[in-house]
C-alpha cells in the first residue's frame, strides 16, 4: 500500500507551521496602506468608499499638501472652557489615505476635553502650554493619569475613553496626532444622551441606575 509523503507529519507540526505564518503577519497601522504616492481626497464626492476618492492627480496642486488650520487659538467661550480646530482629512483632504492626522486643543483655565474614545486610532499628543491633567481608562476599568507640563508627551491606546483638563492658572495647549486620516470620536455624555433618535429612558435608567428625571435633565443638557 502506497503511504502518502505528508502522511507521517503529525498535527502539531501543521500547528507550528500555521503560528508561524499567523506570526509573520505585519501589524498595520488604522488605515490600510497606501497604493499609490498620494491620493488627495475629493471630500465632496458623490459615492461614499471607504475613504475618499482620489482627485484627478492633474487638478492636485501644492496647497493640497499644506494646512494652516492649526495655526490659530480656538474660541474657547463654551460650556467646556475647550476648543479643538481638527487637521483630518475633511479638512486637510491631502491625508486622504496616509493614515495620519492632528488635532488642535485650546483649553481655558479650568477647560475640559470631556471623556470621549477614538474608534479608529490610537492617540499621542504633546503639551504646549500649560499643566494638563491627562488620563485614560482601560477595559478592566484601571484608571490611569499624570498632570503634564509643556514638552511632556502622553499616548493614549485605540478605542479607550480618555481625558485632558487644564488645572493650571492659565490658558493650555496640546497638539494630538492619530494613526488614521479620520480617527471619529465618540463623546459620552453627547452619545449617550443627544443621540438622534435618542436612546430610550428605560434603557439610560437601567444603565446608570438614575430616575427618569435624571435622564431627561441630561438629554436636556446635550441634545442640542
Amino acid at each position: 500500500m502506497a503511504i502518502s509523503p505528508t502522511s507521517w507529519i503529525s498535527p502539531l507540526f501543521w500547528l507550528t507551521i500555521v503560528l508561524i505564518l499567523v506570526s509573520s503577519i505585519p501589524c498595520y497601522s488604522a488605515d490600510p496602506d497606501l497604493l499609490q504616492d498620494f491620493c488627495v481626497g475629493d471630500v465632496k464626492a458623490a459615492i461614499t468608499i471607504n475613504g475618499f476618492p482620489c482627485k484627478p492627480a492633474s487638478e492636485v496642486t501644492p496647497d493640497d499638501f499644506f494646512f494652516d488650520g492649526l495655526s490659530k487659538e480656538g474660541n474657547t467661550s463654551n460650556r467646556y472652557g475647550m476648543s479643538l480646530t481638527p487637521g483630518n482629512v475633511l479638512s486637510f483632504p491631502g491625508l486622504n489615505t496616509l493614515g495620519i492626522s492632528m488635532n488642535r486643543v485650546d483649553f481655558a483655565p479650568g477647560g475640559l476635553n470631556p471623556p470621549h474614545s477614538h474608534p479608529r486610532a490610537t492617540e499621542s499628543g504633546v503639551v504646549i502650554k500649560g499643566r494638563l491633567l491627562v488620563g485614560f481608562t482601560t477595559t478592566s476599568n484601571v484608571f490611569h493619569s499624570k498632570v503634564l507640563t509643556a514638552g511632556q508627551m502622553f499616548v493614549v491606546p485605540k478605542g479607550l475613553v480618555h481625558f485632558q483638563k487644564n488645572v493650571g492658572k492659565g490658558k493650555a495647549l496640546i497638539y494630538t496626532a492619530f494613526n488614521s486620516h479620520l480617527p471619529g470620536a465618540a463623546i459620552l455624555a453627547t452619545t449617550l444622551f443627544g443621540a438622534t433618535p435618542a436612546i430610550p429612558n428605560d434603557v439610560l435608567t437601567q444603565a446608570f441606575q438614575v430616575e427618569e428625571e435624571v435622564v431627561n435633565e441630561m438629554k436636556a443638557k446635550f441634545s442640542t
